[in-house]
Formats: structure tokens, sequence, C-alpha cells
């Protein structure tokens, strides 16, 4: 059996794990690479992998970095099962969806500015056609039930309490009479994160593919990030400034939500504007509460007792562009939640433009920045920054809160391991830049006596 890394290998983006047996191949994730003009590059092509052989596909979840490039398994031929969980499948239309529209408003304007410039147009990754054949590839699968996804391959999954239907993968694997467990954690939560219930770990495997984003350090702890997050909300208020917040729409966006609910509630903060101006931030705010079974025991109660609808009664919804831009000239104090993440597109570069150069913005950081986007520039402290091809100087403060992440800690990541560890695995760490990966390494190398394999793109595991 052999496992080929095809992204997610020195860095965080472009999940995709080909497993390959004497029976059977299967995809784990086809995500997106972030980060720049050469990521953009690297995402044109899908993993080179056979696809006349190919049997299924497994999702861990519908983050554009383990789905984003599905599409082009399409133009391949590919026509055999997407498995994931029901939330995922929800989720992965919407992604992908939102994904083709933003690529056709960013072709369009690059282009005209090639056209004017003499050069040819470029074309996008996929089409709305593909996304849909994509969509009707999916098939649902169940946490903690059993089943095969290719001869000879058993596939379990547990809540991995990163985003709405995320799972970490037990591939059981028969070949030539033997047998061999495999470990995909996928995307991690943190303890204790709102809303969904804690990452369970597994007991035994012979190989793990263990992710390492944060592997060289523990997030603040909530309690303290919730009160620094509080206290730069009070100082907007009193500087009648803007709170941008460029936030995944699945998952961070449903996090803060949750827990503004619960600083009005208990008068922590007072209550004043909050805007959601993210059309798909809000479409996912409706499968998070469509989907309540996936929630933990507090998120229940909350919802159950009818104080999260009444406090969230005030959010206002941005869900036109006229909307998002109408917010310009509305006067500060307010928080605006809008897309993406990472600030290399979305509503969220608007509202940089127009806010970024005054002192009295605050701009909140609150997931991972890859590199060379304009979220890692600005977390770096960059002075000034190009939104739109237009020099724009910061001189909003930048605050980054690292304890509302939906991946976990050193900490979290090691807990997690722990209960394998005692099958004594082969372990390979991904997901992770090398800041990430090489100190969380040592670390399991130092406590577990395990040397753990560091891939690259392209590089081959065997067992």
């Amino acid at each position: 059996m052999k496992i080929t890394l095809y992204g997610a290998a020195g860095d965080v983006t472009g999940s995709a794990y080909y497993v390959q047996t004497s029976r059977s191949n299967v995809l784990i994730d086809c995500g997106v690479f972030q980060g720049g003009k050469s990521a953009e590059l690297r995402n044109c092509k899908p993993p080179p992998v056979d696809y006349s052989t190919l049997n299924s596909v497994i999702l861990t979840h519908a983050h554009l970095d383990h789905t984003g490039r599905l599409p082009l398994l399409i133009k391949q031929g590919y026509s055999n099962p997407i498995f994931a969980t029901p939330a995922t499948i929800e989720m992965t239309a919407l992604v992908l969806n939102d994904s083709v529209r933003v690529q056709a408003h960013d072709l369009k304007r690059s282009n005209r500015k090639r056209l004017r410039s003499g050069q040819s147009p470029l074309s996008a990754l996929y089409s709305e056609e593909e996304v849909v054949k994509v969509l009707g590839l999916l098939k649902p699968v169940s946490y903690e039930q059993p089943m095969e996804v290719a001869p000879g391959i058993m596939m379990r999954c547990v809540e991995a309490g990163h985003i709405l239907g995320s799972v970490s993968i037990e591939l059981t694997i028969n070949e030539d009479g033997r047998k061999k467990v495999v470990v995909f954690s996928g995307d991690l939560g943190p303890q204790g994160m709102a809303i969904l219930k804690d990452p369970v770990p597994f007991s035994f495997a012979d190989l793990v593919f263990l992710e390492s984003t944060y592997g060289d350090r523990d997030h603040k702890s909530l309690k303290d990030t919730l009160a620094e997050g509080e206290e730069i909300i009070k100082y907007a208020i009193a500087n009648k400034g803007k709170i941008l917040i460029p936030s995944f729409a699945i998952g961070r966006t449903q996090q803060l939500l949750y827990y503004m609910a619960a600083s009005f509630h208990k008068e922590i903060l007072p209550v004043f504007n909050v805007y959601i101006d993210s059309p798909m931030a809000i479409e996912a705010t409706k499968i998070y509460l469509k989907h309540q079974e996936l929630y933990d025991e507090e998120a229940l109660e909350l919802l159950n007792s009818g104080h999260l609808k009444a406090d969230l009664s005030h959010v206002k919804y941005s869900l036109t562009p006229e909307e998002s831009i109408a917010l310009n000239d509305v006067p500060g104090p307010m928080l605006i939640i809008a897309g993406s993440g990472m600030c290399n597109a979305g509503r969220i570069l608007h509202h940089f433009r127009h806010n970024l150069w005054r002192p009295e913005t605050s701009v909140v950081i609150v997931g991972y920045q890859g590199e060379g986007t304009l979220g890692r520039r600005l977390v770096e402290g960059a002075k000034t920054v190009s939104v739109f091809g237009e020099k724009i100087a910061v001189k909003a403060q930048v605050h980054m809160l690292g304890g509302l992440s939906a991946h976990a800690g050193q900490t979290d990541l090691l807990r997690w391991f722990d209960k394998v560890v005692i099958s004594r695995p082969k372990v390979v760490l991904s997901h992770g830049e090398d800041r990430g990966r090489i100190p969380l390494a040592e670390i399991i190398e130092q406590k577990y006596g395990i040397k753990p394999v560091l891939p690259e793109y392209g590089d081959s595991v065997e067992i």
C-alpha cells in the first residue's frame, strides 16, 4: 500500500491524499492551494492520479482547501462516488457554488486589465456545470458506522470538532491477506470549542497522518481570548470605530455569533450594530441551525432556552452588494463580519479599502492566515498593503485572536495522538508549514520515541 500527498505537505492548504492498494485506489480530499500567485498556478491541475482506476473520493470536511479542486476531477472523467457526512455534503454545495461565483467576478475584473494591456484573457478553473456534476456524486456517510468505500477498504468516520460535519477517517485495508489500519486526523478542532462536540481519537493504527497547523504552539485560553475581544470592542465603541473581522463563512462566523450572543445576554457588552456581510456565511448559518444533532450539550441547552435567538435578534444581514456598499456610509461603532477568512477575496477587501487607513478602525484576525495572503501580511505588521491594485496605508489596529481558532493547538494535538500512540504507529505530519510541524515532530520523537515523517508535495509513504 502506498499513500502519496498531492497537497498539504509542508503547507496547510491543498489537502489531497492518494491511497493505492493492489486492488483499489481512493483519494481523500481534493482542495485548492491558497496564498498568492504560485498557489493559483498549482490549482490549475488536478492531483496527478489515475482517474480511470480511482474507486472513490472521501471528504474530511467542506472547507475550500479540502474540496476546491473536486470539479477538476470531472474534467478527467471521474464519475464514481464522493463520500461525505450529510452536513459536509450541504456545505460543499455552498462552498463550490460560491467558488464559481467568486472566480467569475475576479476573472471579469482581471480580464479587463489583461485585454487593455494586450494580453489574452484567462478562463475559470471550472464551470457551474462541473460543480453540478460533482454535487451529483456526493454520497452520505454516517458517523461511527463502518462502510466499504472500495474493494478491500473499509472506512469509519468520527467527529473531528473542526466545523460542522467534519470527520477524522479510519481506513481498514485488506491487501494480499494482510490487514492494515490507516488514520487521517483531518483538521482537528480544539477541546471545548463552541457549538460542536470535541474531537474523537482513535485507539489503534499502523499509520497516522496527523495535522500540524499549530504544532508549534498553544492558543491563548478561551477565557483570555474572549476578554481581549471584549476590550477591543469596548475601545471601538468608545472611539466610534468599525471592527472588521475577516472570517471563514463556515465555522468561524457561527462561533463568533455564539460568543457575541453570550456577551450581550450577560450584559458584558452593550448592544450595538453587528453585520454579517457574507451571503455564504448567512447560508452556512442556516445549515448549522439545521444540523442540531451535531451540537454539544451546552449549545443545545442555549438553543432550547430561546436566549440565543433573542440575543441575536438585532444582528443584520447584508445579502446584496448594494447592502454591503451601503455600510461604507454608516458611521461606527459597528462590527462587520465578512468573507474571506484569509483576506484573499470577498467583501472584506472592500471594507479594508475604505477603512484600513483609519486609525479608529480595528481589524480582528480570528483564524490561520496562509503564507502569501493579505491576512498574513497584516498579522506580520505590514505598514501598507495592496487592495484591488491600490496602495493602502495600514493605520488600523490589527489584533490576532488565536484562541478562536478552529484548529487544535499543540497540547490538543498531542492529547488526540496520545490515544492512538499505544499501538506504536508510523506517523506522518501533514497540513502544516515547517514552523508548525518541525516543533511537533521533535516533541513526538522526544516523548514517544517515534520519529515522524515530514513529507513534501508528491512524496509517498509505504506500509
